[in-house]
C-alpha cells in the first residue's frame, strides 16, 4: 500500500492534467477556427451586398450600345448615378442584413459605410460606424473594405466606390458560440477532479483504517495476552501441593483468577459496546435526575487512583439549573471515562478540576487536568474511534482506543456537544454542554 499509493497518486495526477491541457488546446483550435469562418462569412456577405447594390444600380443605366462619337460617352457619363445617390441608408442597411443573413451571420450586428471617390471622401455611414472605425485597438482589424459597387458587371460605368463593413465585438460573437463547449469542458473537468479528491481521500481513509486495525489487533493481543498468562500461572500455582494444603494462599490466587477474568470480560464488554454504537442499537433509559450528583457518583470512583499519585480533585458546582434528562448508567461512565483519562495521562501528583455553569439553557461541564497534554494532531482525532495517541515509553497506557468515541456518542445522545483544548507538557480541558430541563 505504501509503495503503490504515490504511484496511483501521480498517474491520475498526470491524466488530470492532460485532460485540462489538451482541452484547452481543443478550445484554442476551435476558437481559431470560429474566428476564420465568421471572418470569410462577413467577407463574402459584404461582397455579395456590394454587388447587388451595383446590379441594382446597373438598371439605372440606358442599356449598352456603340458609342461613336465623344458626345455620347460624355453624355453618359452625366446619365449615371452613383450608390450613395441612388440608396438611402436604411435600404443600404436592408441590403447588408439581407447578405449577412444568407451567409449565416443572422443576428450578427455590424456597422458599414459606403464611400465615393476616396476611402474618406463623400460616404453615407450607419450612426455608430465612427465610433467602432477611429476604435483601432480593437476594431479597425475587424473592418472589411470591398471596392465596390464598381467592381461588378458595371466596369468603369459607375465612380470608384468603396463599401466598408465593420463587425464589432467579435470576440464577444466567438465567445457566444464556443460558451457551451467551454461550460461543459470546465463542468466535466470539475467531476473529474472531483472524483480524484474523492479517490485520493478514499485511499487515504483506507489506509489509515488498515493502520487502525493492525493497532487494534496489536492493542487486543497485548490486553488479553496479559491477563491470559496471569491466569495461566495461578492456575499451576493451585496445583503446587504447598499452595493446595494452604487456604490463604489458595485464596489468594483465586482471586487473581477471577479478577484477571473480569479485567478480560470487562475488555470484551468495551468492545461489543462499541459494535453496539456502530449500529445506534444502544437504548437509552432517560429521566430526569440532577447532573451533580451524577458527577459525584463518578467523582467517588476516582478518589482513590487520584489519591495513590498524590493528587488532589477541585470541584466547583456553580450551575444553579443542573436537572437534566439523561440515562444514568452512561452519563456516569462518559464522566468517570474523562476523569480516569485525566489521571492515566498525569505525572506525579495530577491536579483534576470539575467545575459546573449554566450557559444558554445548557449545564456546562468542564473537566481540567495538568497532565501531559496533547499536540494538535491527536487533539483534532482524539474522538476517533481505535485512535490512541503515540505517547511513548514514559505514558504508554494501555486500552483500545475506544474510550473517548464513546465518550463522544454518548454525550451527542444526550443531545450535547463535547470540546477539547490542550497544550502539550501543561494539561487538557475537557468541556460538555448538555441541555438542562426546562
Amino acid at each position: 500500500m505504501k509503495k503503490i499509493f504515490p504511484i496511483i497518486t501521480i498517474l491520475i495526477t498526470l491524466s488530470l492534467l492532460g485532460l485540462i491541457f489538451f482541452q484547452f488546446l481543443w478550445l484554442k483550435s476551435a476558437k481559431e477556427i470560429k474566428e476564420q469562418q465568421l471572418k470569410e462569412n462577413i467577407i463574402k456577405a459584404s461582397g455579395d451586398a456590394a454587388i447587388r447594390m451595383a446590379d441594382e444600380n446597373k438598371m439605372m443605366v440606358p442599356k449598352k450600345k456603340e458609342f461613336n462619337f465623344p458626345a455620347d460617352k460624355l453624355n453618359l457619363e452625366f446619365s449615371r448615378q452613383s450608390t450613395i445617390k441612388r440608396f438611402s441608408k436604411d435600404e443600404m442597411r436592408d441590403i447588408i442584413r439581407s447578405s449577412f443573413d444568407r451567409n449565416f451571420l443572422k443576428d450578427i450586428p455590424f456597422e458599414f459605410a459606403v464611400t465615393e471617390g476616396t476611402l474618406m471622401g463623400d460616404q453615407v455611414e450607419s450612426e455608430n460606424f465612427y465610433r467602432y472605425y477611429n476604435d483601432t485597438s480593437s476594431n479597425l482589424q475587424n473592418a472589411v473594405i470591398i471596392q465596390a459597387p464598381s467592381g461588378s458587371s458595371l466596369e468603369s460605368l459607375v465612380p470608384d466606390e468603396f463599401l466598408v463593413v465593420i463587425v464589432p465585438h467579435q470576440k464577444s460573437i466567438i465567445l457566444h458560440e464556443l460558451i457551451f463547449f467551454i461550460i461543459g469542458a470546465i463542468l466535466f473537468t470539475i467531476i473529474i477532479a472531483t472524483a480524484f479528491y474523492l479517490t485520493i481521500r478514499t485511499l487515504l481513509r483506507q489506509k489509515k483504517l488498515s493502520e487502525i486495525k493492525n493497532d487494534f489487533i496489536n492493542n487486543m493481543t497485548h490486553e488479553f495476552k496479559t491477563p491470559l498468562a496471569t491466569i495461566s500461572l495461578a492456575v499451576d500455582a493451585l496445583k503446587n501441593d504447598k499452595v493446595v494444603g494452604d487456604r490463604e494462599k489458595s485464596n489468594y490466587f483465586t482471586g487473581i483468577i477471577k479478577e484477571e477474568n473480569r479485567r478480560m470480560n470487562k475488555q470484551v464488554e468495551t468492545i461489543l459496546q462499541a459494535a453496539l454504537l456502530d449500529k445506534q442499537e444502544v437504548q437509552l433509559n432517560l429521566k430526569k435526575i440532577s447532573a451533580h450528583e451524577l458527577i459525584s457518583n463518578a467523582l467517588n470512583n476516582m478518589t482513590l487512583p487520584v489519591a495513590d499519585k498524590g493528587g488532589k480533585i477541585i470541584t466547583h458546582f456553580d450551575a444553579d439549573k443542573c436537572t437534566v434528562m439523561a440515562d444514568e448508567v452512561h452519563f456516569t461512565n462518559f464522566i468517570n471515562s474523562l476523569l480516569d483519562n485525566a489521571v492515566k495521562y498525569s505525572n506525579d501528583h495530577p491536579v483534576i478540576t470539575v467545575s459546573t455553569a449554566n450557559v444558554n439553557g445548557h449545564i456546562r461541564i468542564k473537566i481540567e487536568d495538568n497532565g501531559i497534554g496533547m499536540n494538535k494532531e491527536t487533539l483534532n482525532r482524539i474522538f476517533e474511534k481505535f485512535y490512541r495517541a503515540h505517547t511513548g515509553n514514559v505514558h504508554n497506557v494501555k486500552g483500545f482506543g475506544l474510550g473517548l468515541s464513546y465518550v463522544k456518542t454518548m454525550v451527542e445522545a444526550h443531545k450535547g456537544t463535547i470540546k477539547a483544548e490542550s497544550t502539550l507538557g501543561k494539561g487538557s480541558i475537557f468541556t460538555i454542554n448538555i441541555p438542562v430541563v426546562k
